[in-house]
This record gives C-alpha cells, sequence and structure tokens, in this order.
C-alpha cells in the first residue's frame, strides 16, 4: 500500500524517542494497515509545520491531525471517526 492509499500519515524523524513510543502505539493498535511513516526530514513540504510538533498522526486528503502528546485511545478514535 502506498501513503495515498493508507489515508494516514505517521510524521516523524529517525531517532526521535517520541517518535518510536508512538509507533509503538501504531503497532500495539496494529494500524500499519492503514497507517505509514514518513519522514518529514525527506519532506520538505511538511517540515516547517510540523518539525516541532513531531511525532504527528496526520491526514493529508482532511488535514486532520494529531500531535504529540497522544494516547492509544486518541489515535483509536481519531482514525476511527476519519475512516469509517
Amino acid at each position: 500500500m502506498t501513503e495515498s492509499t493508507r489515508g494516514w500519515l505517521l510524521l516523524g524523524t529517525e531517532g526521535c524517542h517520541l517518535c518510536e513510543q508512538a509507533e509503538a502505539m501504531i503497532d500495539d493498535l496494529a494500524l500499519w494497515g492503514i497507517v505509514a511513516r514518513v519522514d518529514i526530514a525527506e519532506q520538505t513540504q511538511w517540515q516547517a509545520e510540523f518539525a516541532t510538533k513531531i511525532p504527528v498522526l496526520f491526514n493529508p486528503v482532511t488535514k486532520n491531525r494529531l500531535c504529540w502528546p497522544f494516547l492509544a485511545e486518541q489515535i483509536q478514535a481519531e482514525i476511527t471517526r476519519q475512516t469509517f
């Protein structure tokens, strides 16, 4: 699946311990089928807006976002609200 077909992006960067915590939540919720990892160091269009807010769960279609700190329950609620 490509980033565009998954709908949700987990914006982060290499070596970010908070990003690793967010990835663990996505793992625990088994949501990698609809969430794609994106390293913002490689995405200049999002660096200015998100560099100081990562990790961010972001839907580029709806523009909805969930900025750190967030809980697994908030991830599930946001994705469920926007996906179904």
